[in-house]
């Protein structure tokens, strides 16, 4: 089994904010993140998938296929949009970072497993210093 992992990037901005609280309590629970002008991350995006390597091409996975379902399925419905309000698989969640990523795993999984390997780990870098790591469990 070996694991190969393909980088994307997209732009988007969103707002953390719980409809049931006060805008007190969003401010003091989501800081600076609960403006209610939003506020935008450019987002890195790592998708690792798993499989044995095909001896006919030496490939786990064709990094070419990849990219076009991540680009198909996730950045082209996430880059330059707001999280809150324009993305069809985000609707009524709140767009943090990890519920994030769980949506990008079920959006990915069914297109990764119809290429006959597995999708091991999605990580979703928020800042450079901030990221969430998610394995499907």
């Amino acid at each position: 089994m070996i694991y190969i992992t393909r980088r994307e990037h997209f732009n988007a901005a969103h707002k953390l904010h719980n409809p049931n609280w006060s805008n007190e309590q969003n401010e003091e629970v989501f800081g600076k993140c609960a403006n209610p002008n939003w506020h935008g991350h450019n987002y890195n995006l790592f998708v690792t998938v798993k499989g044995p390597v095909n001896p006919e091409t030496g490939y786990s996975a064709n990094l070419k296929e990849i990219s076009t379902i991540i680009r198909k399925y996730i950045t082209d419905k996430l880059d330059h949009k707001n999280l809150n309000l324009d993305v069809d698989f985000l609707q009524g969640m709140m767009p943090s970072t990890e519920n994030v990523a769980i949506a990008i795993w079920q959006q990915l999984t069914p297109h990764i497993l119809a290429l006959g390997i597995k999708l091991h780990c999605v990580k979703l870098y928020e800042t450079e210093n901030n990221y969430v790591e998610y394995f499907g469990e």
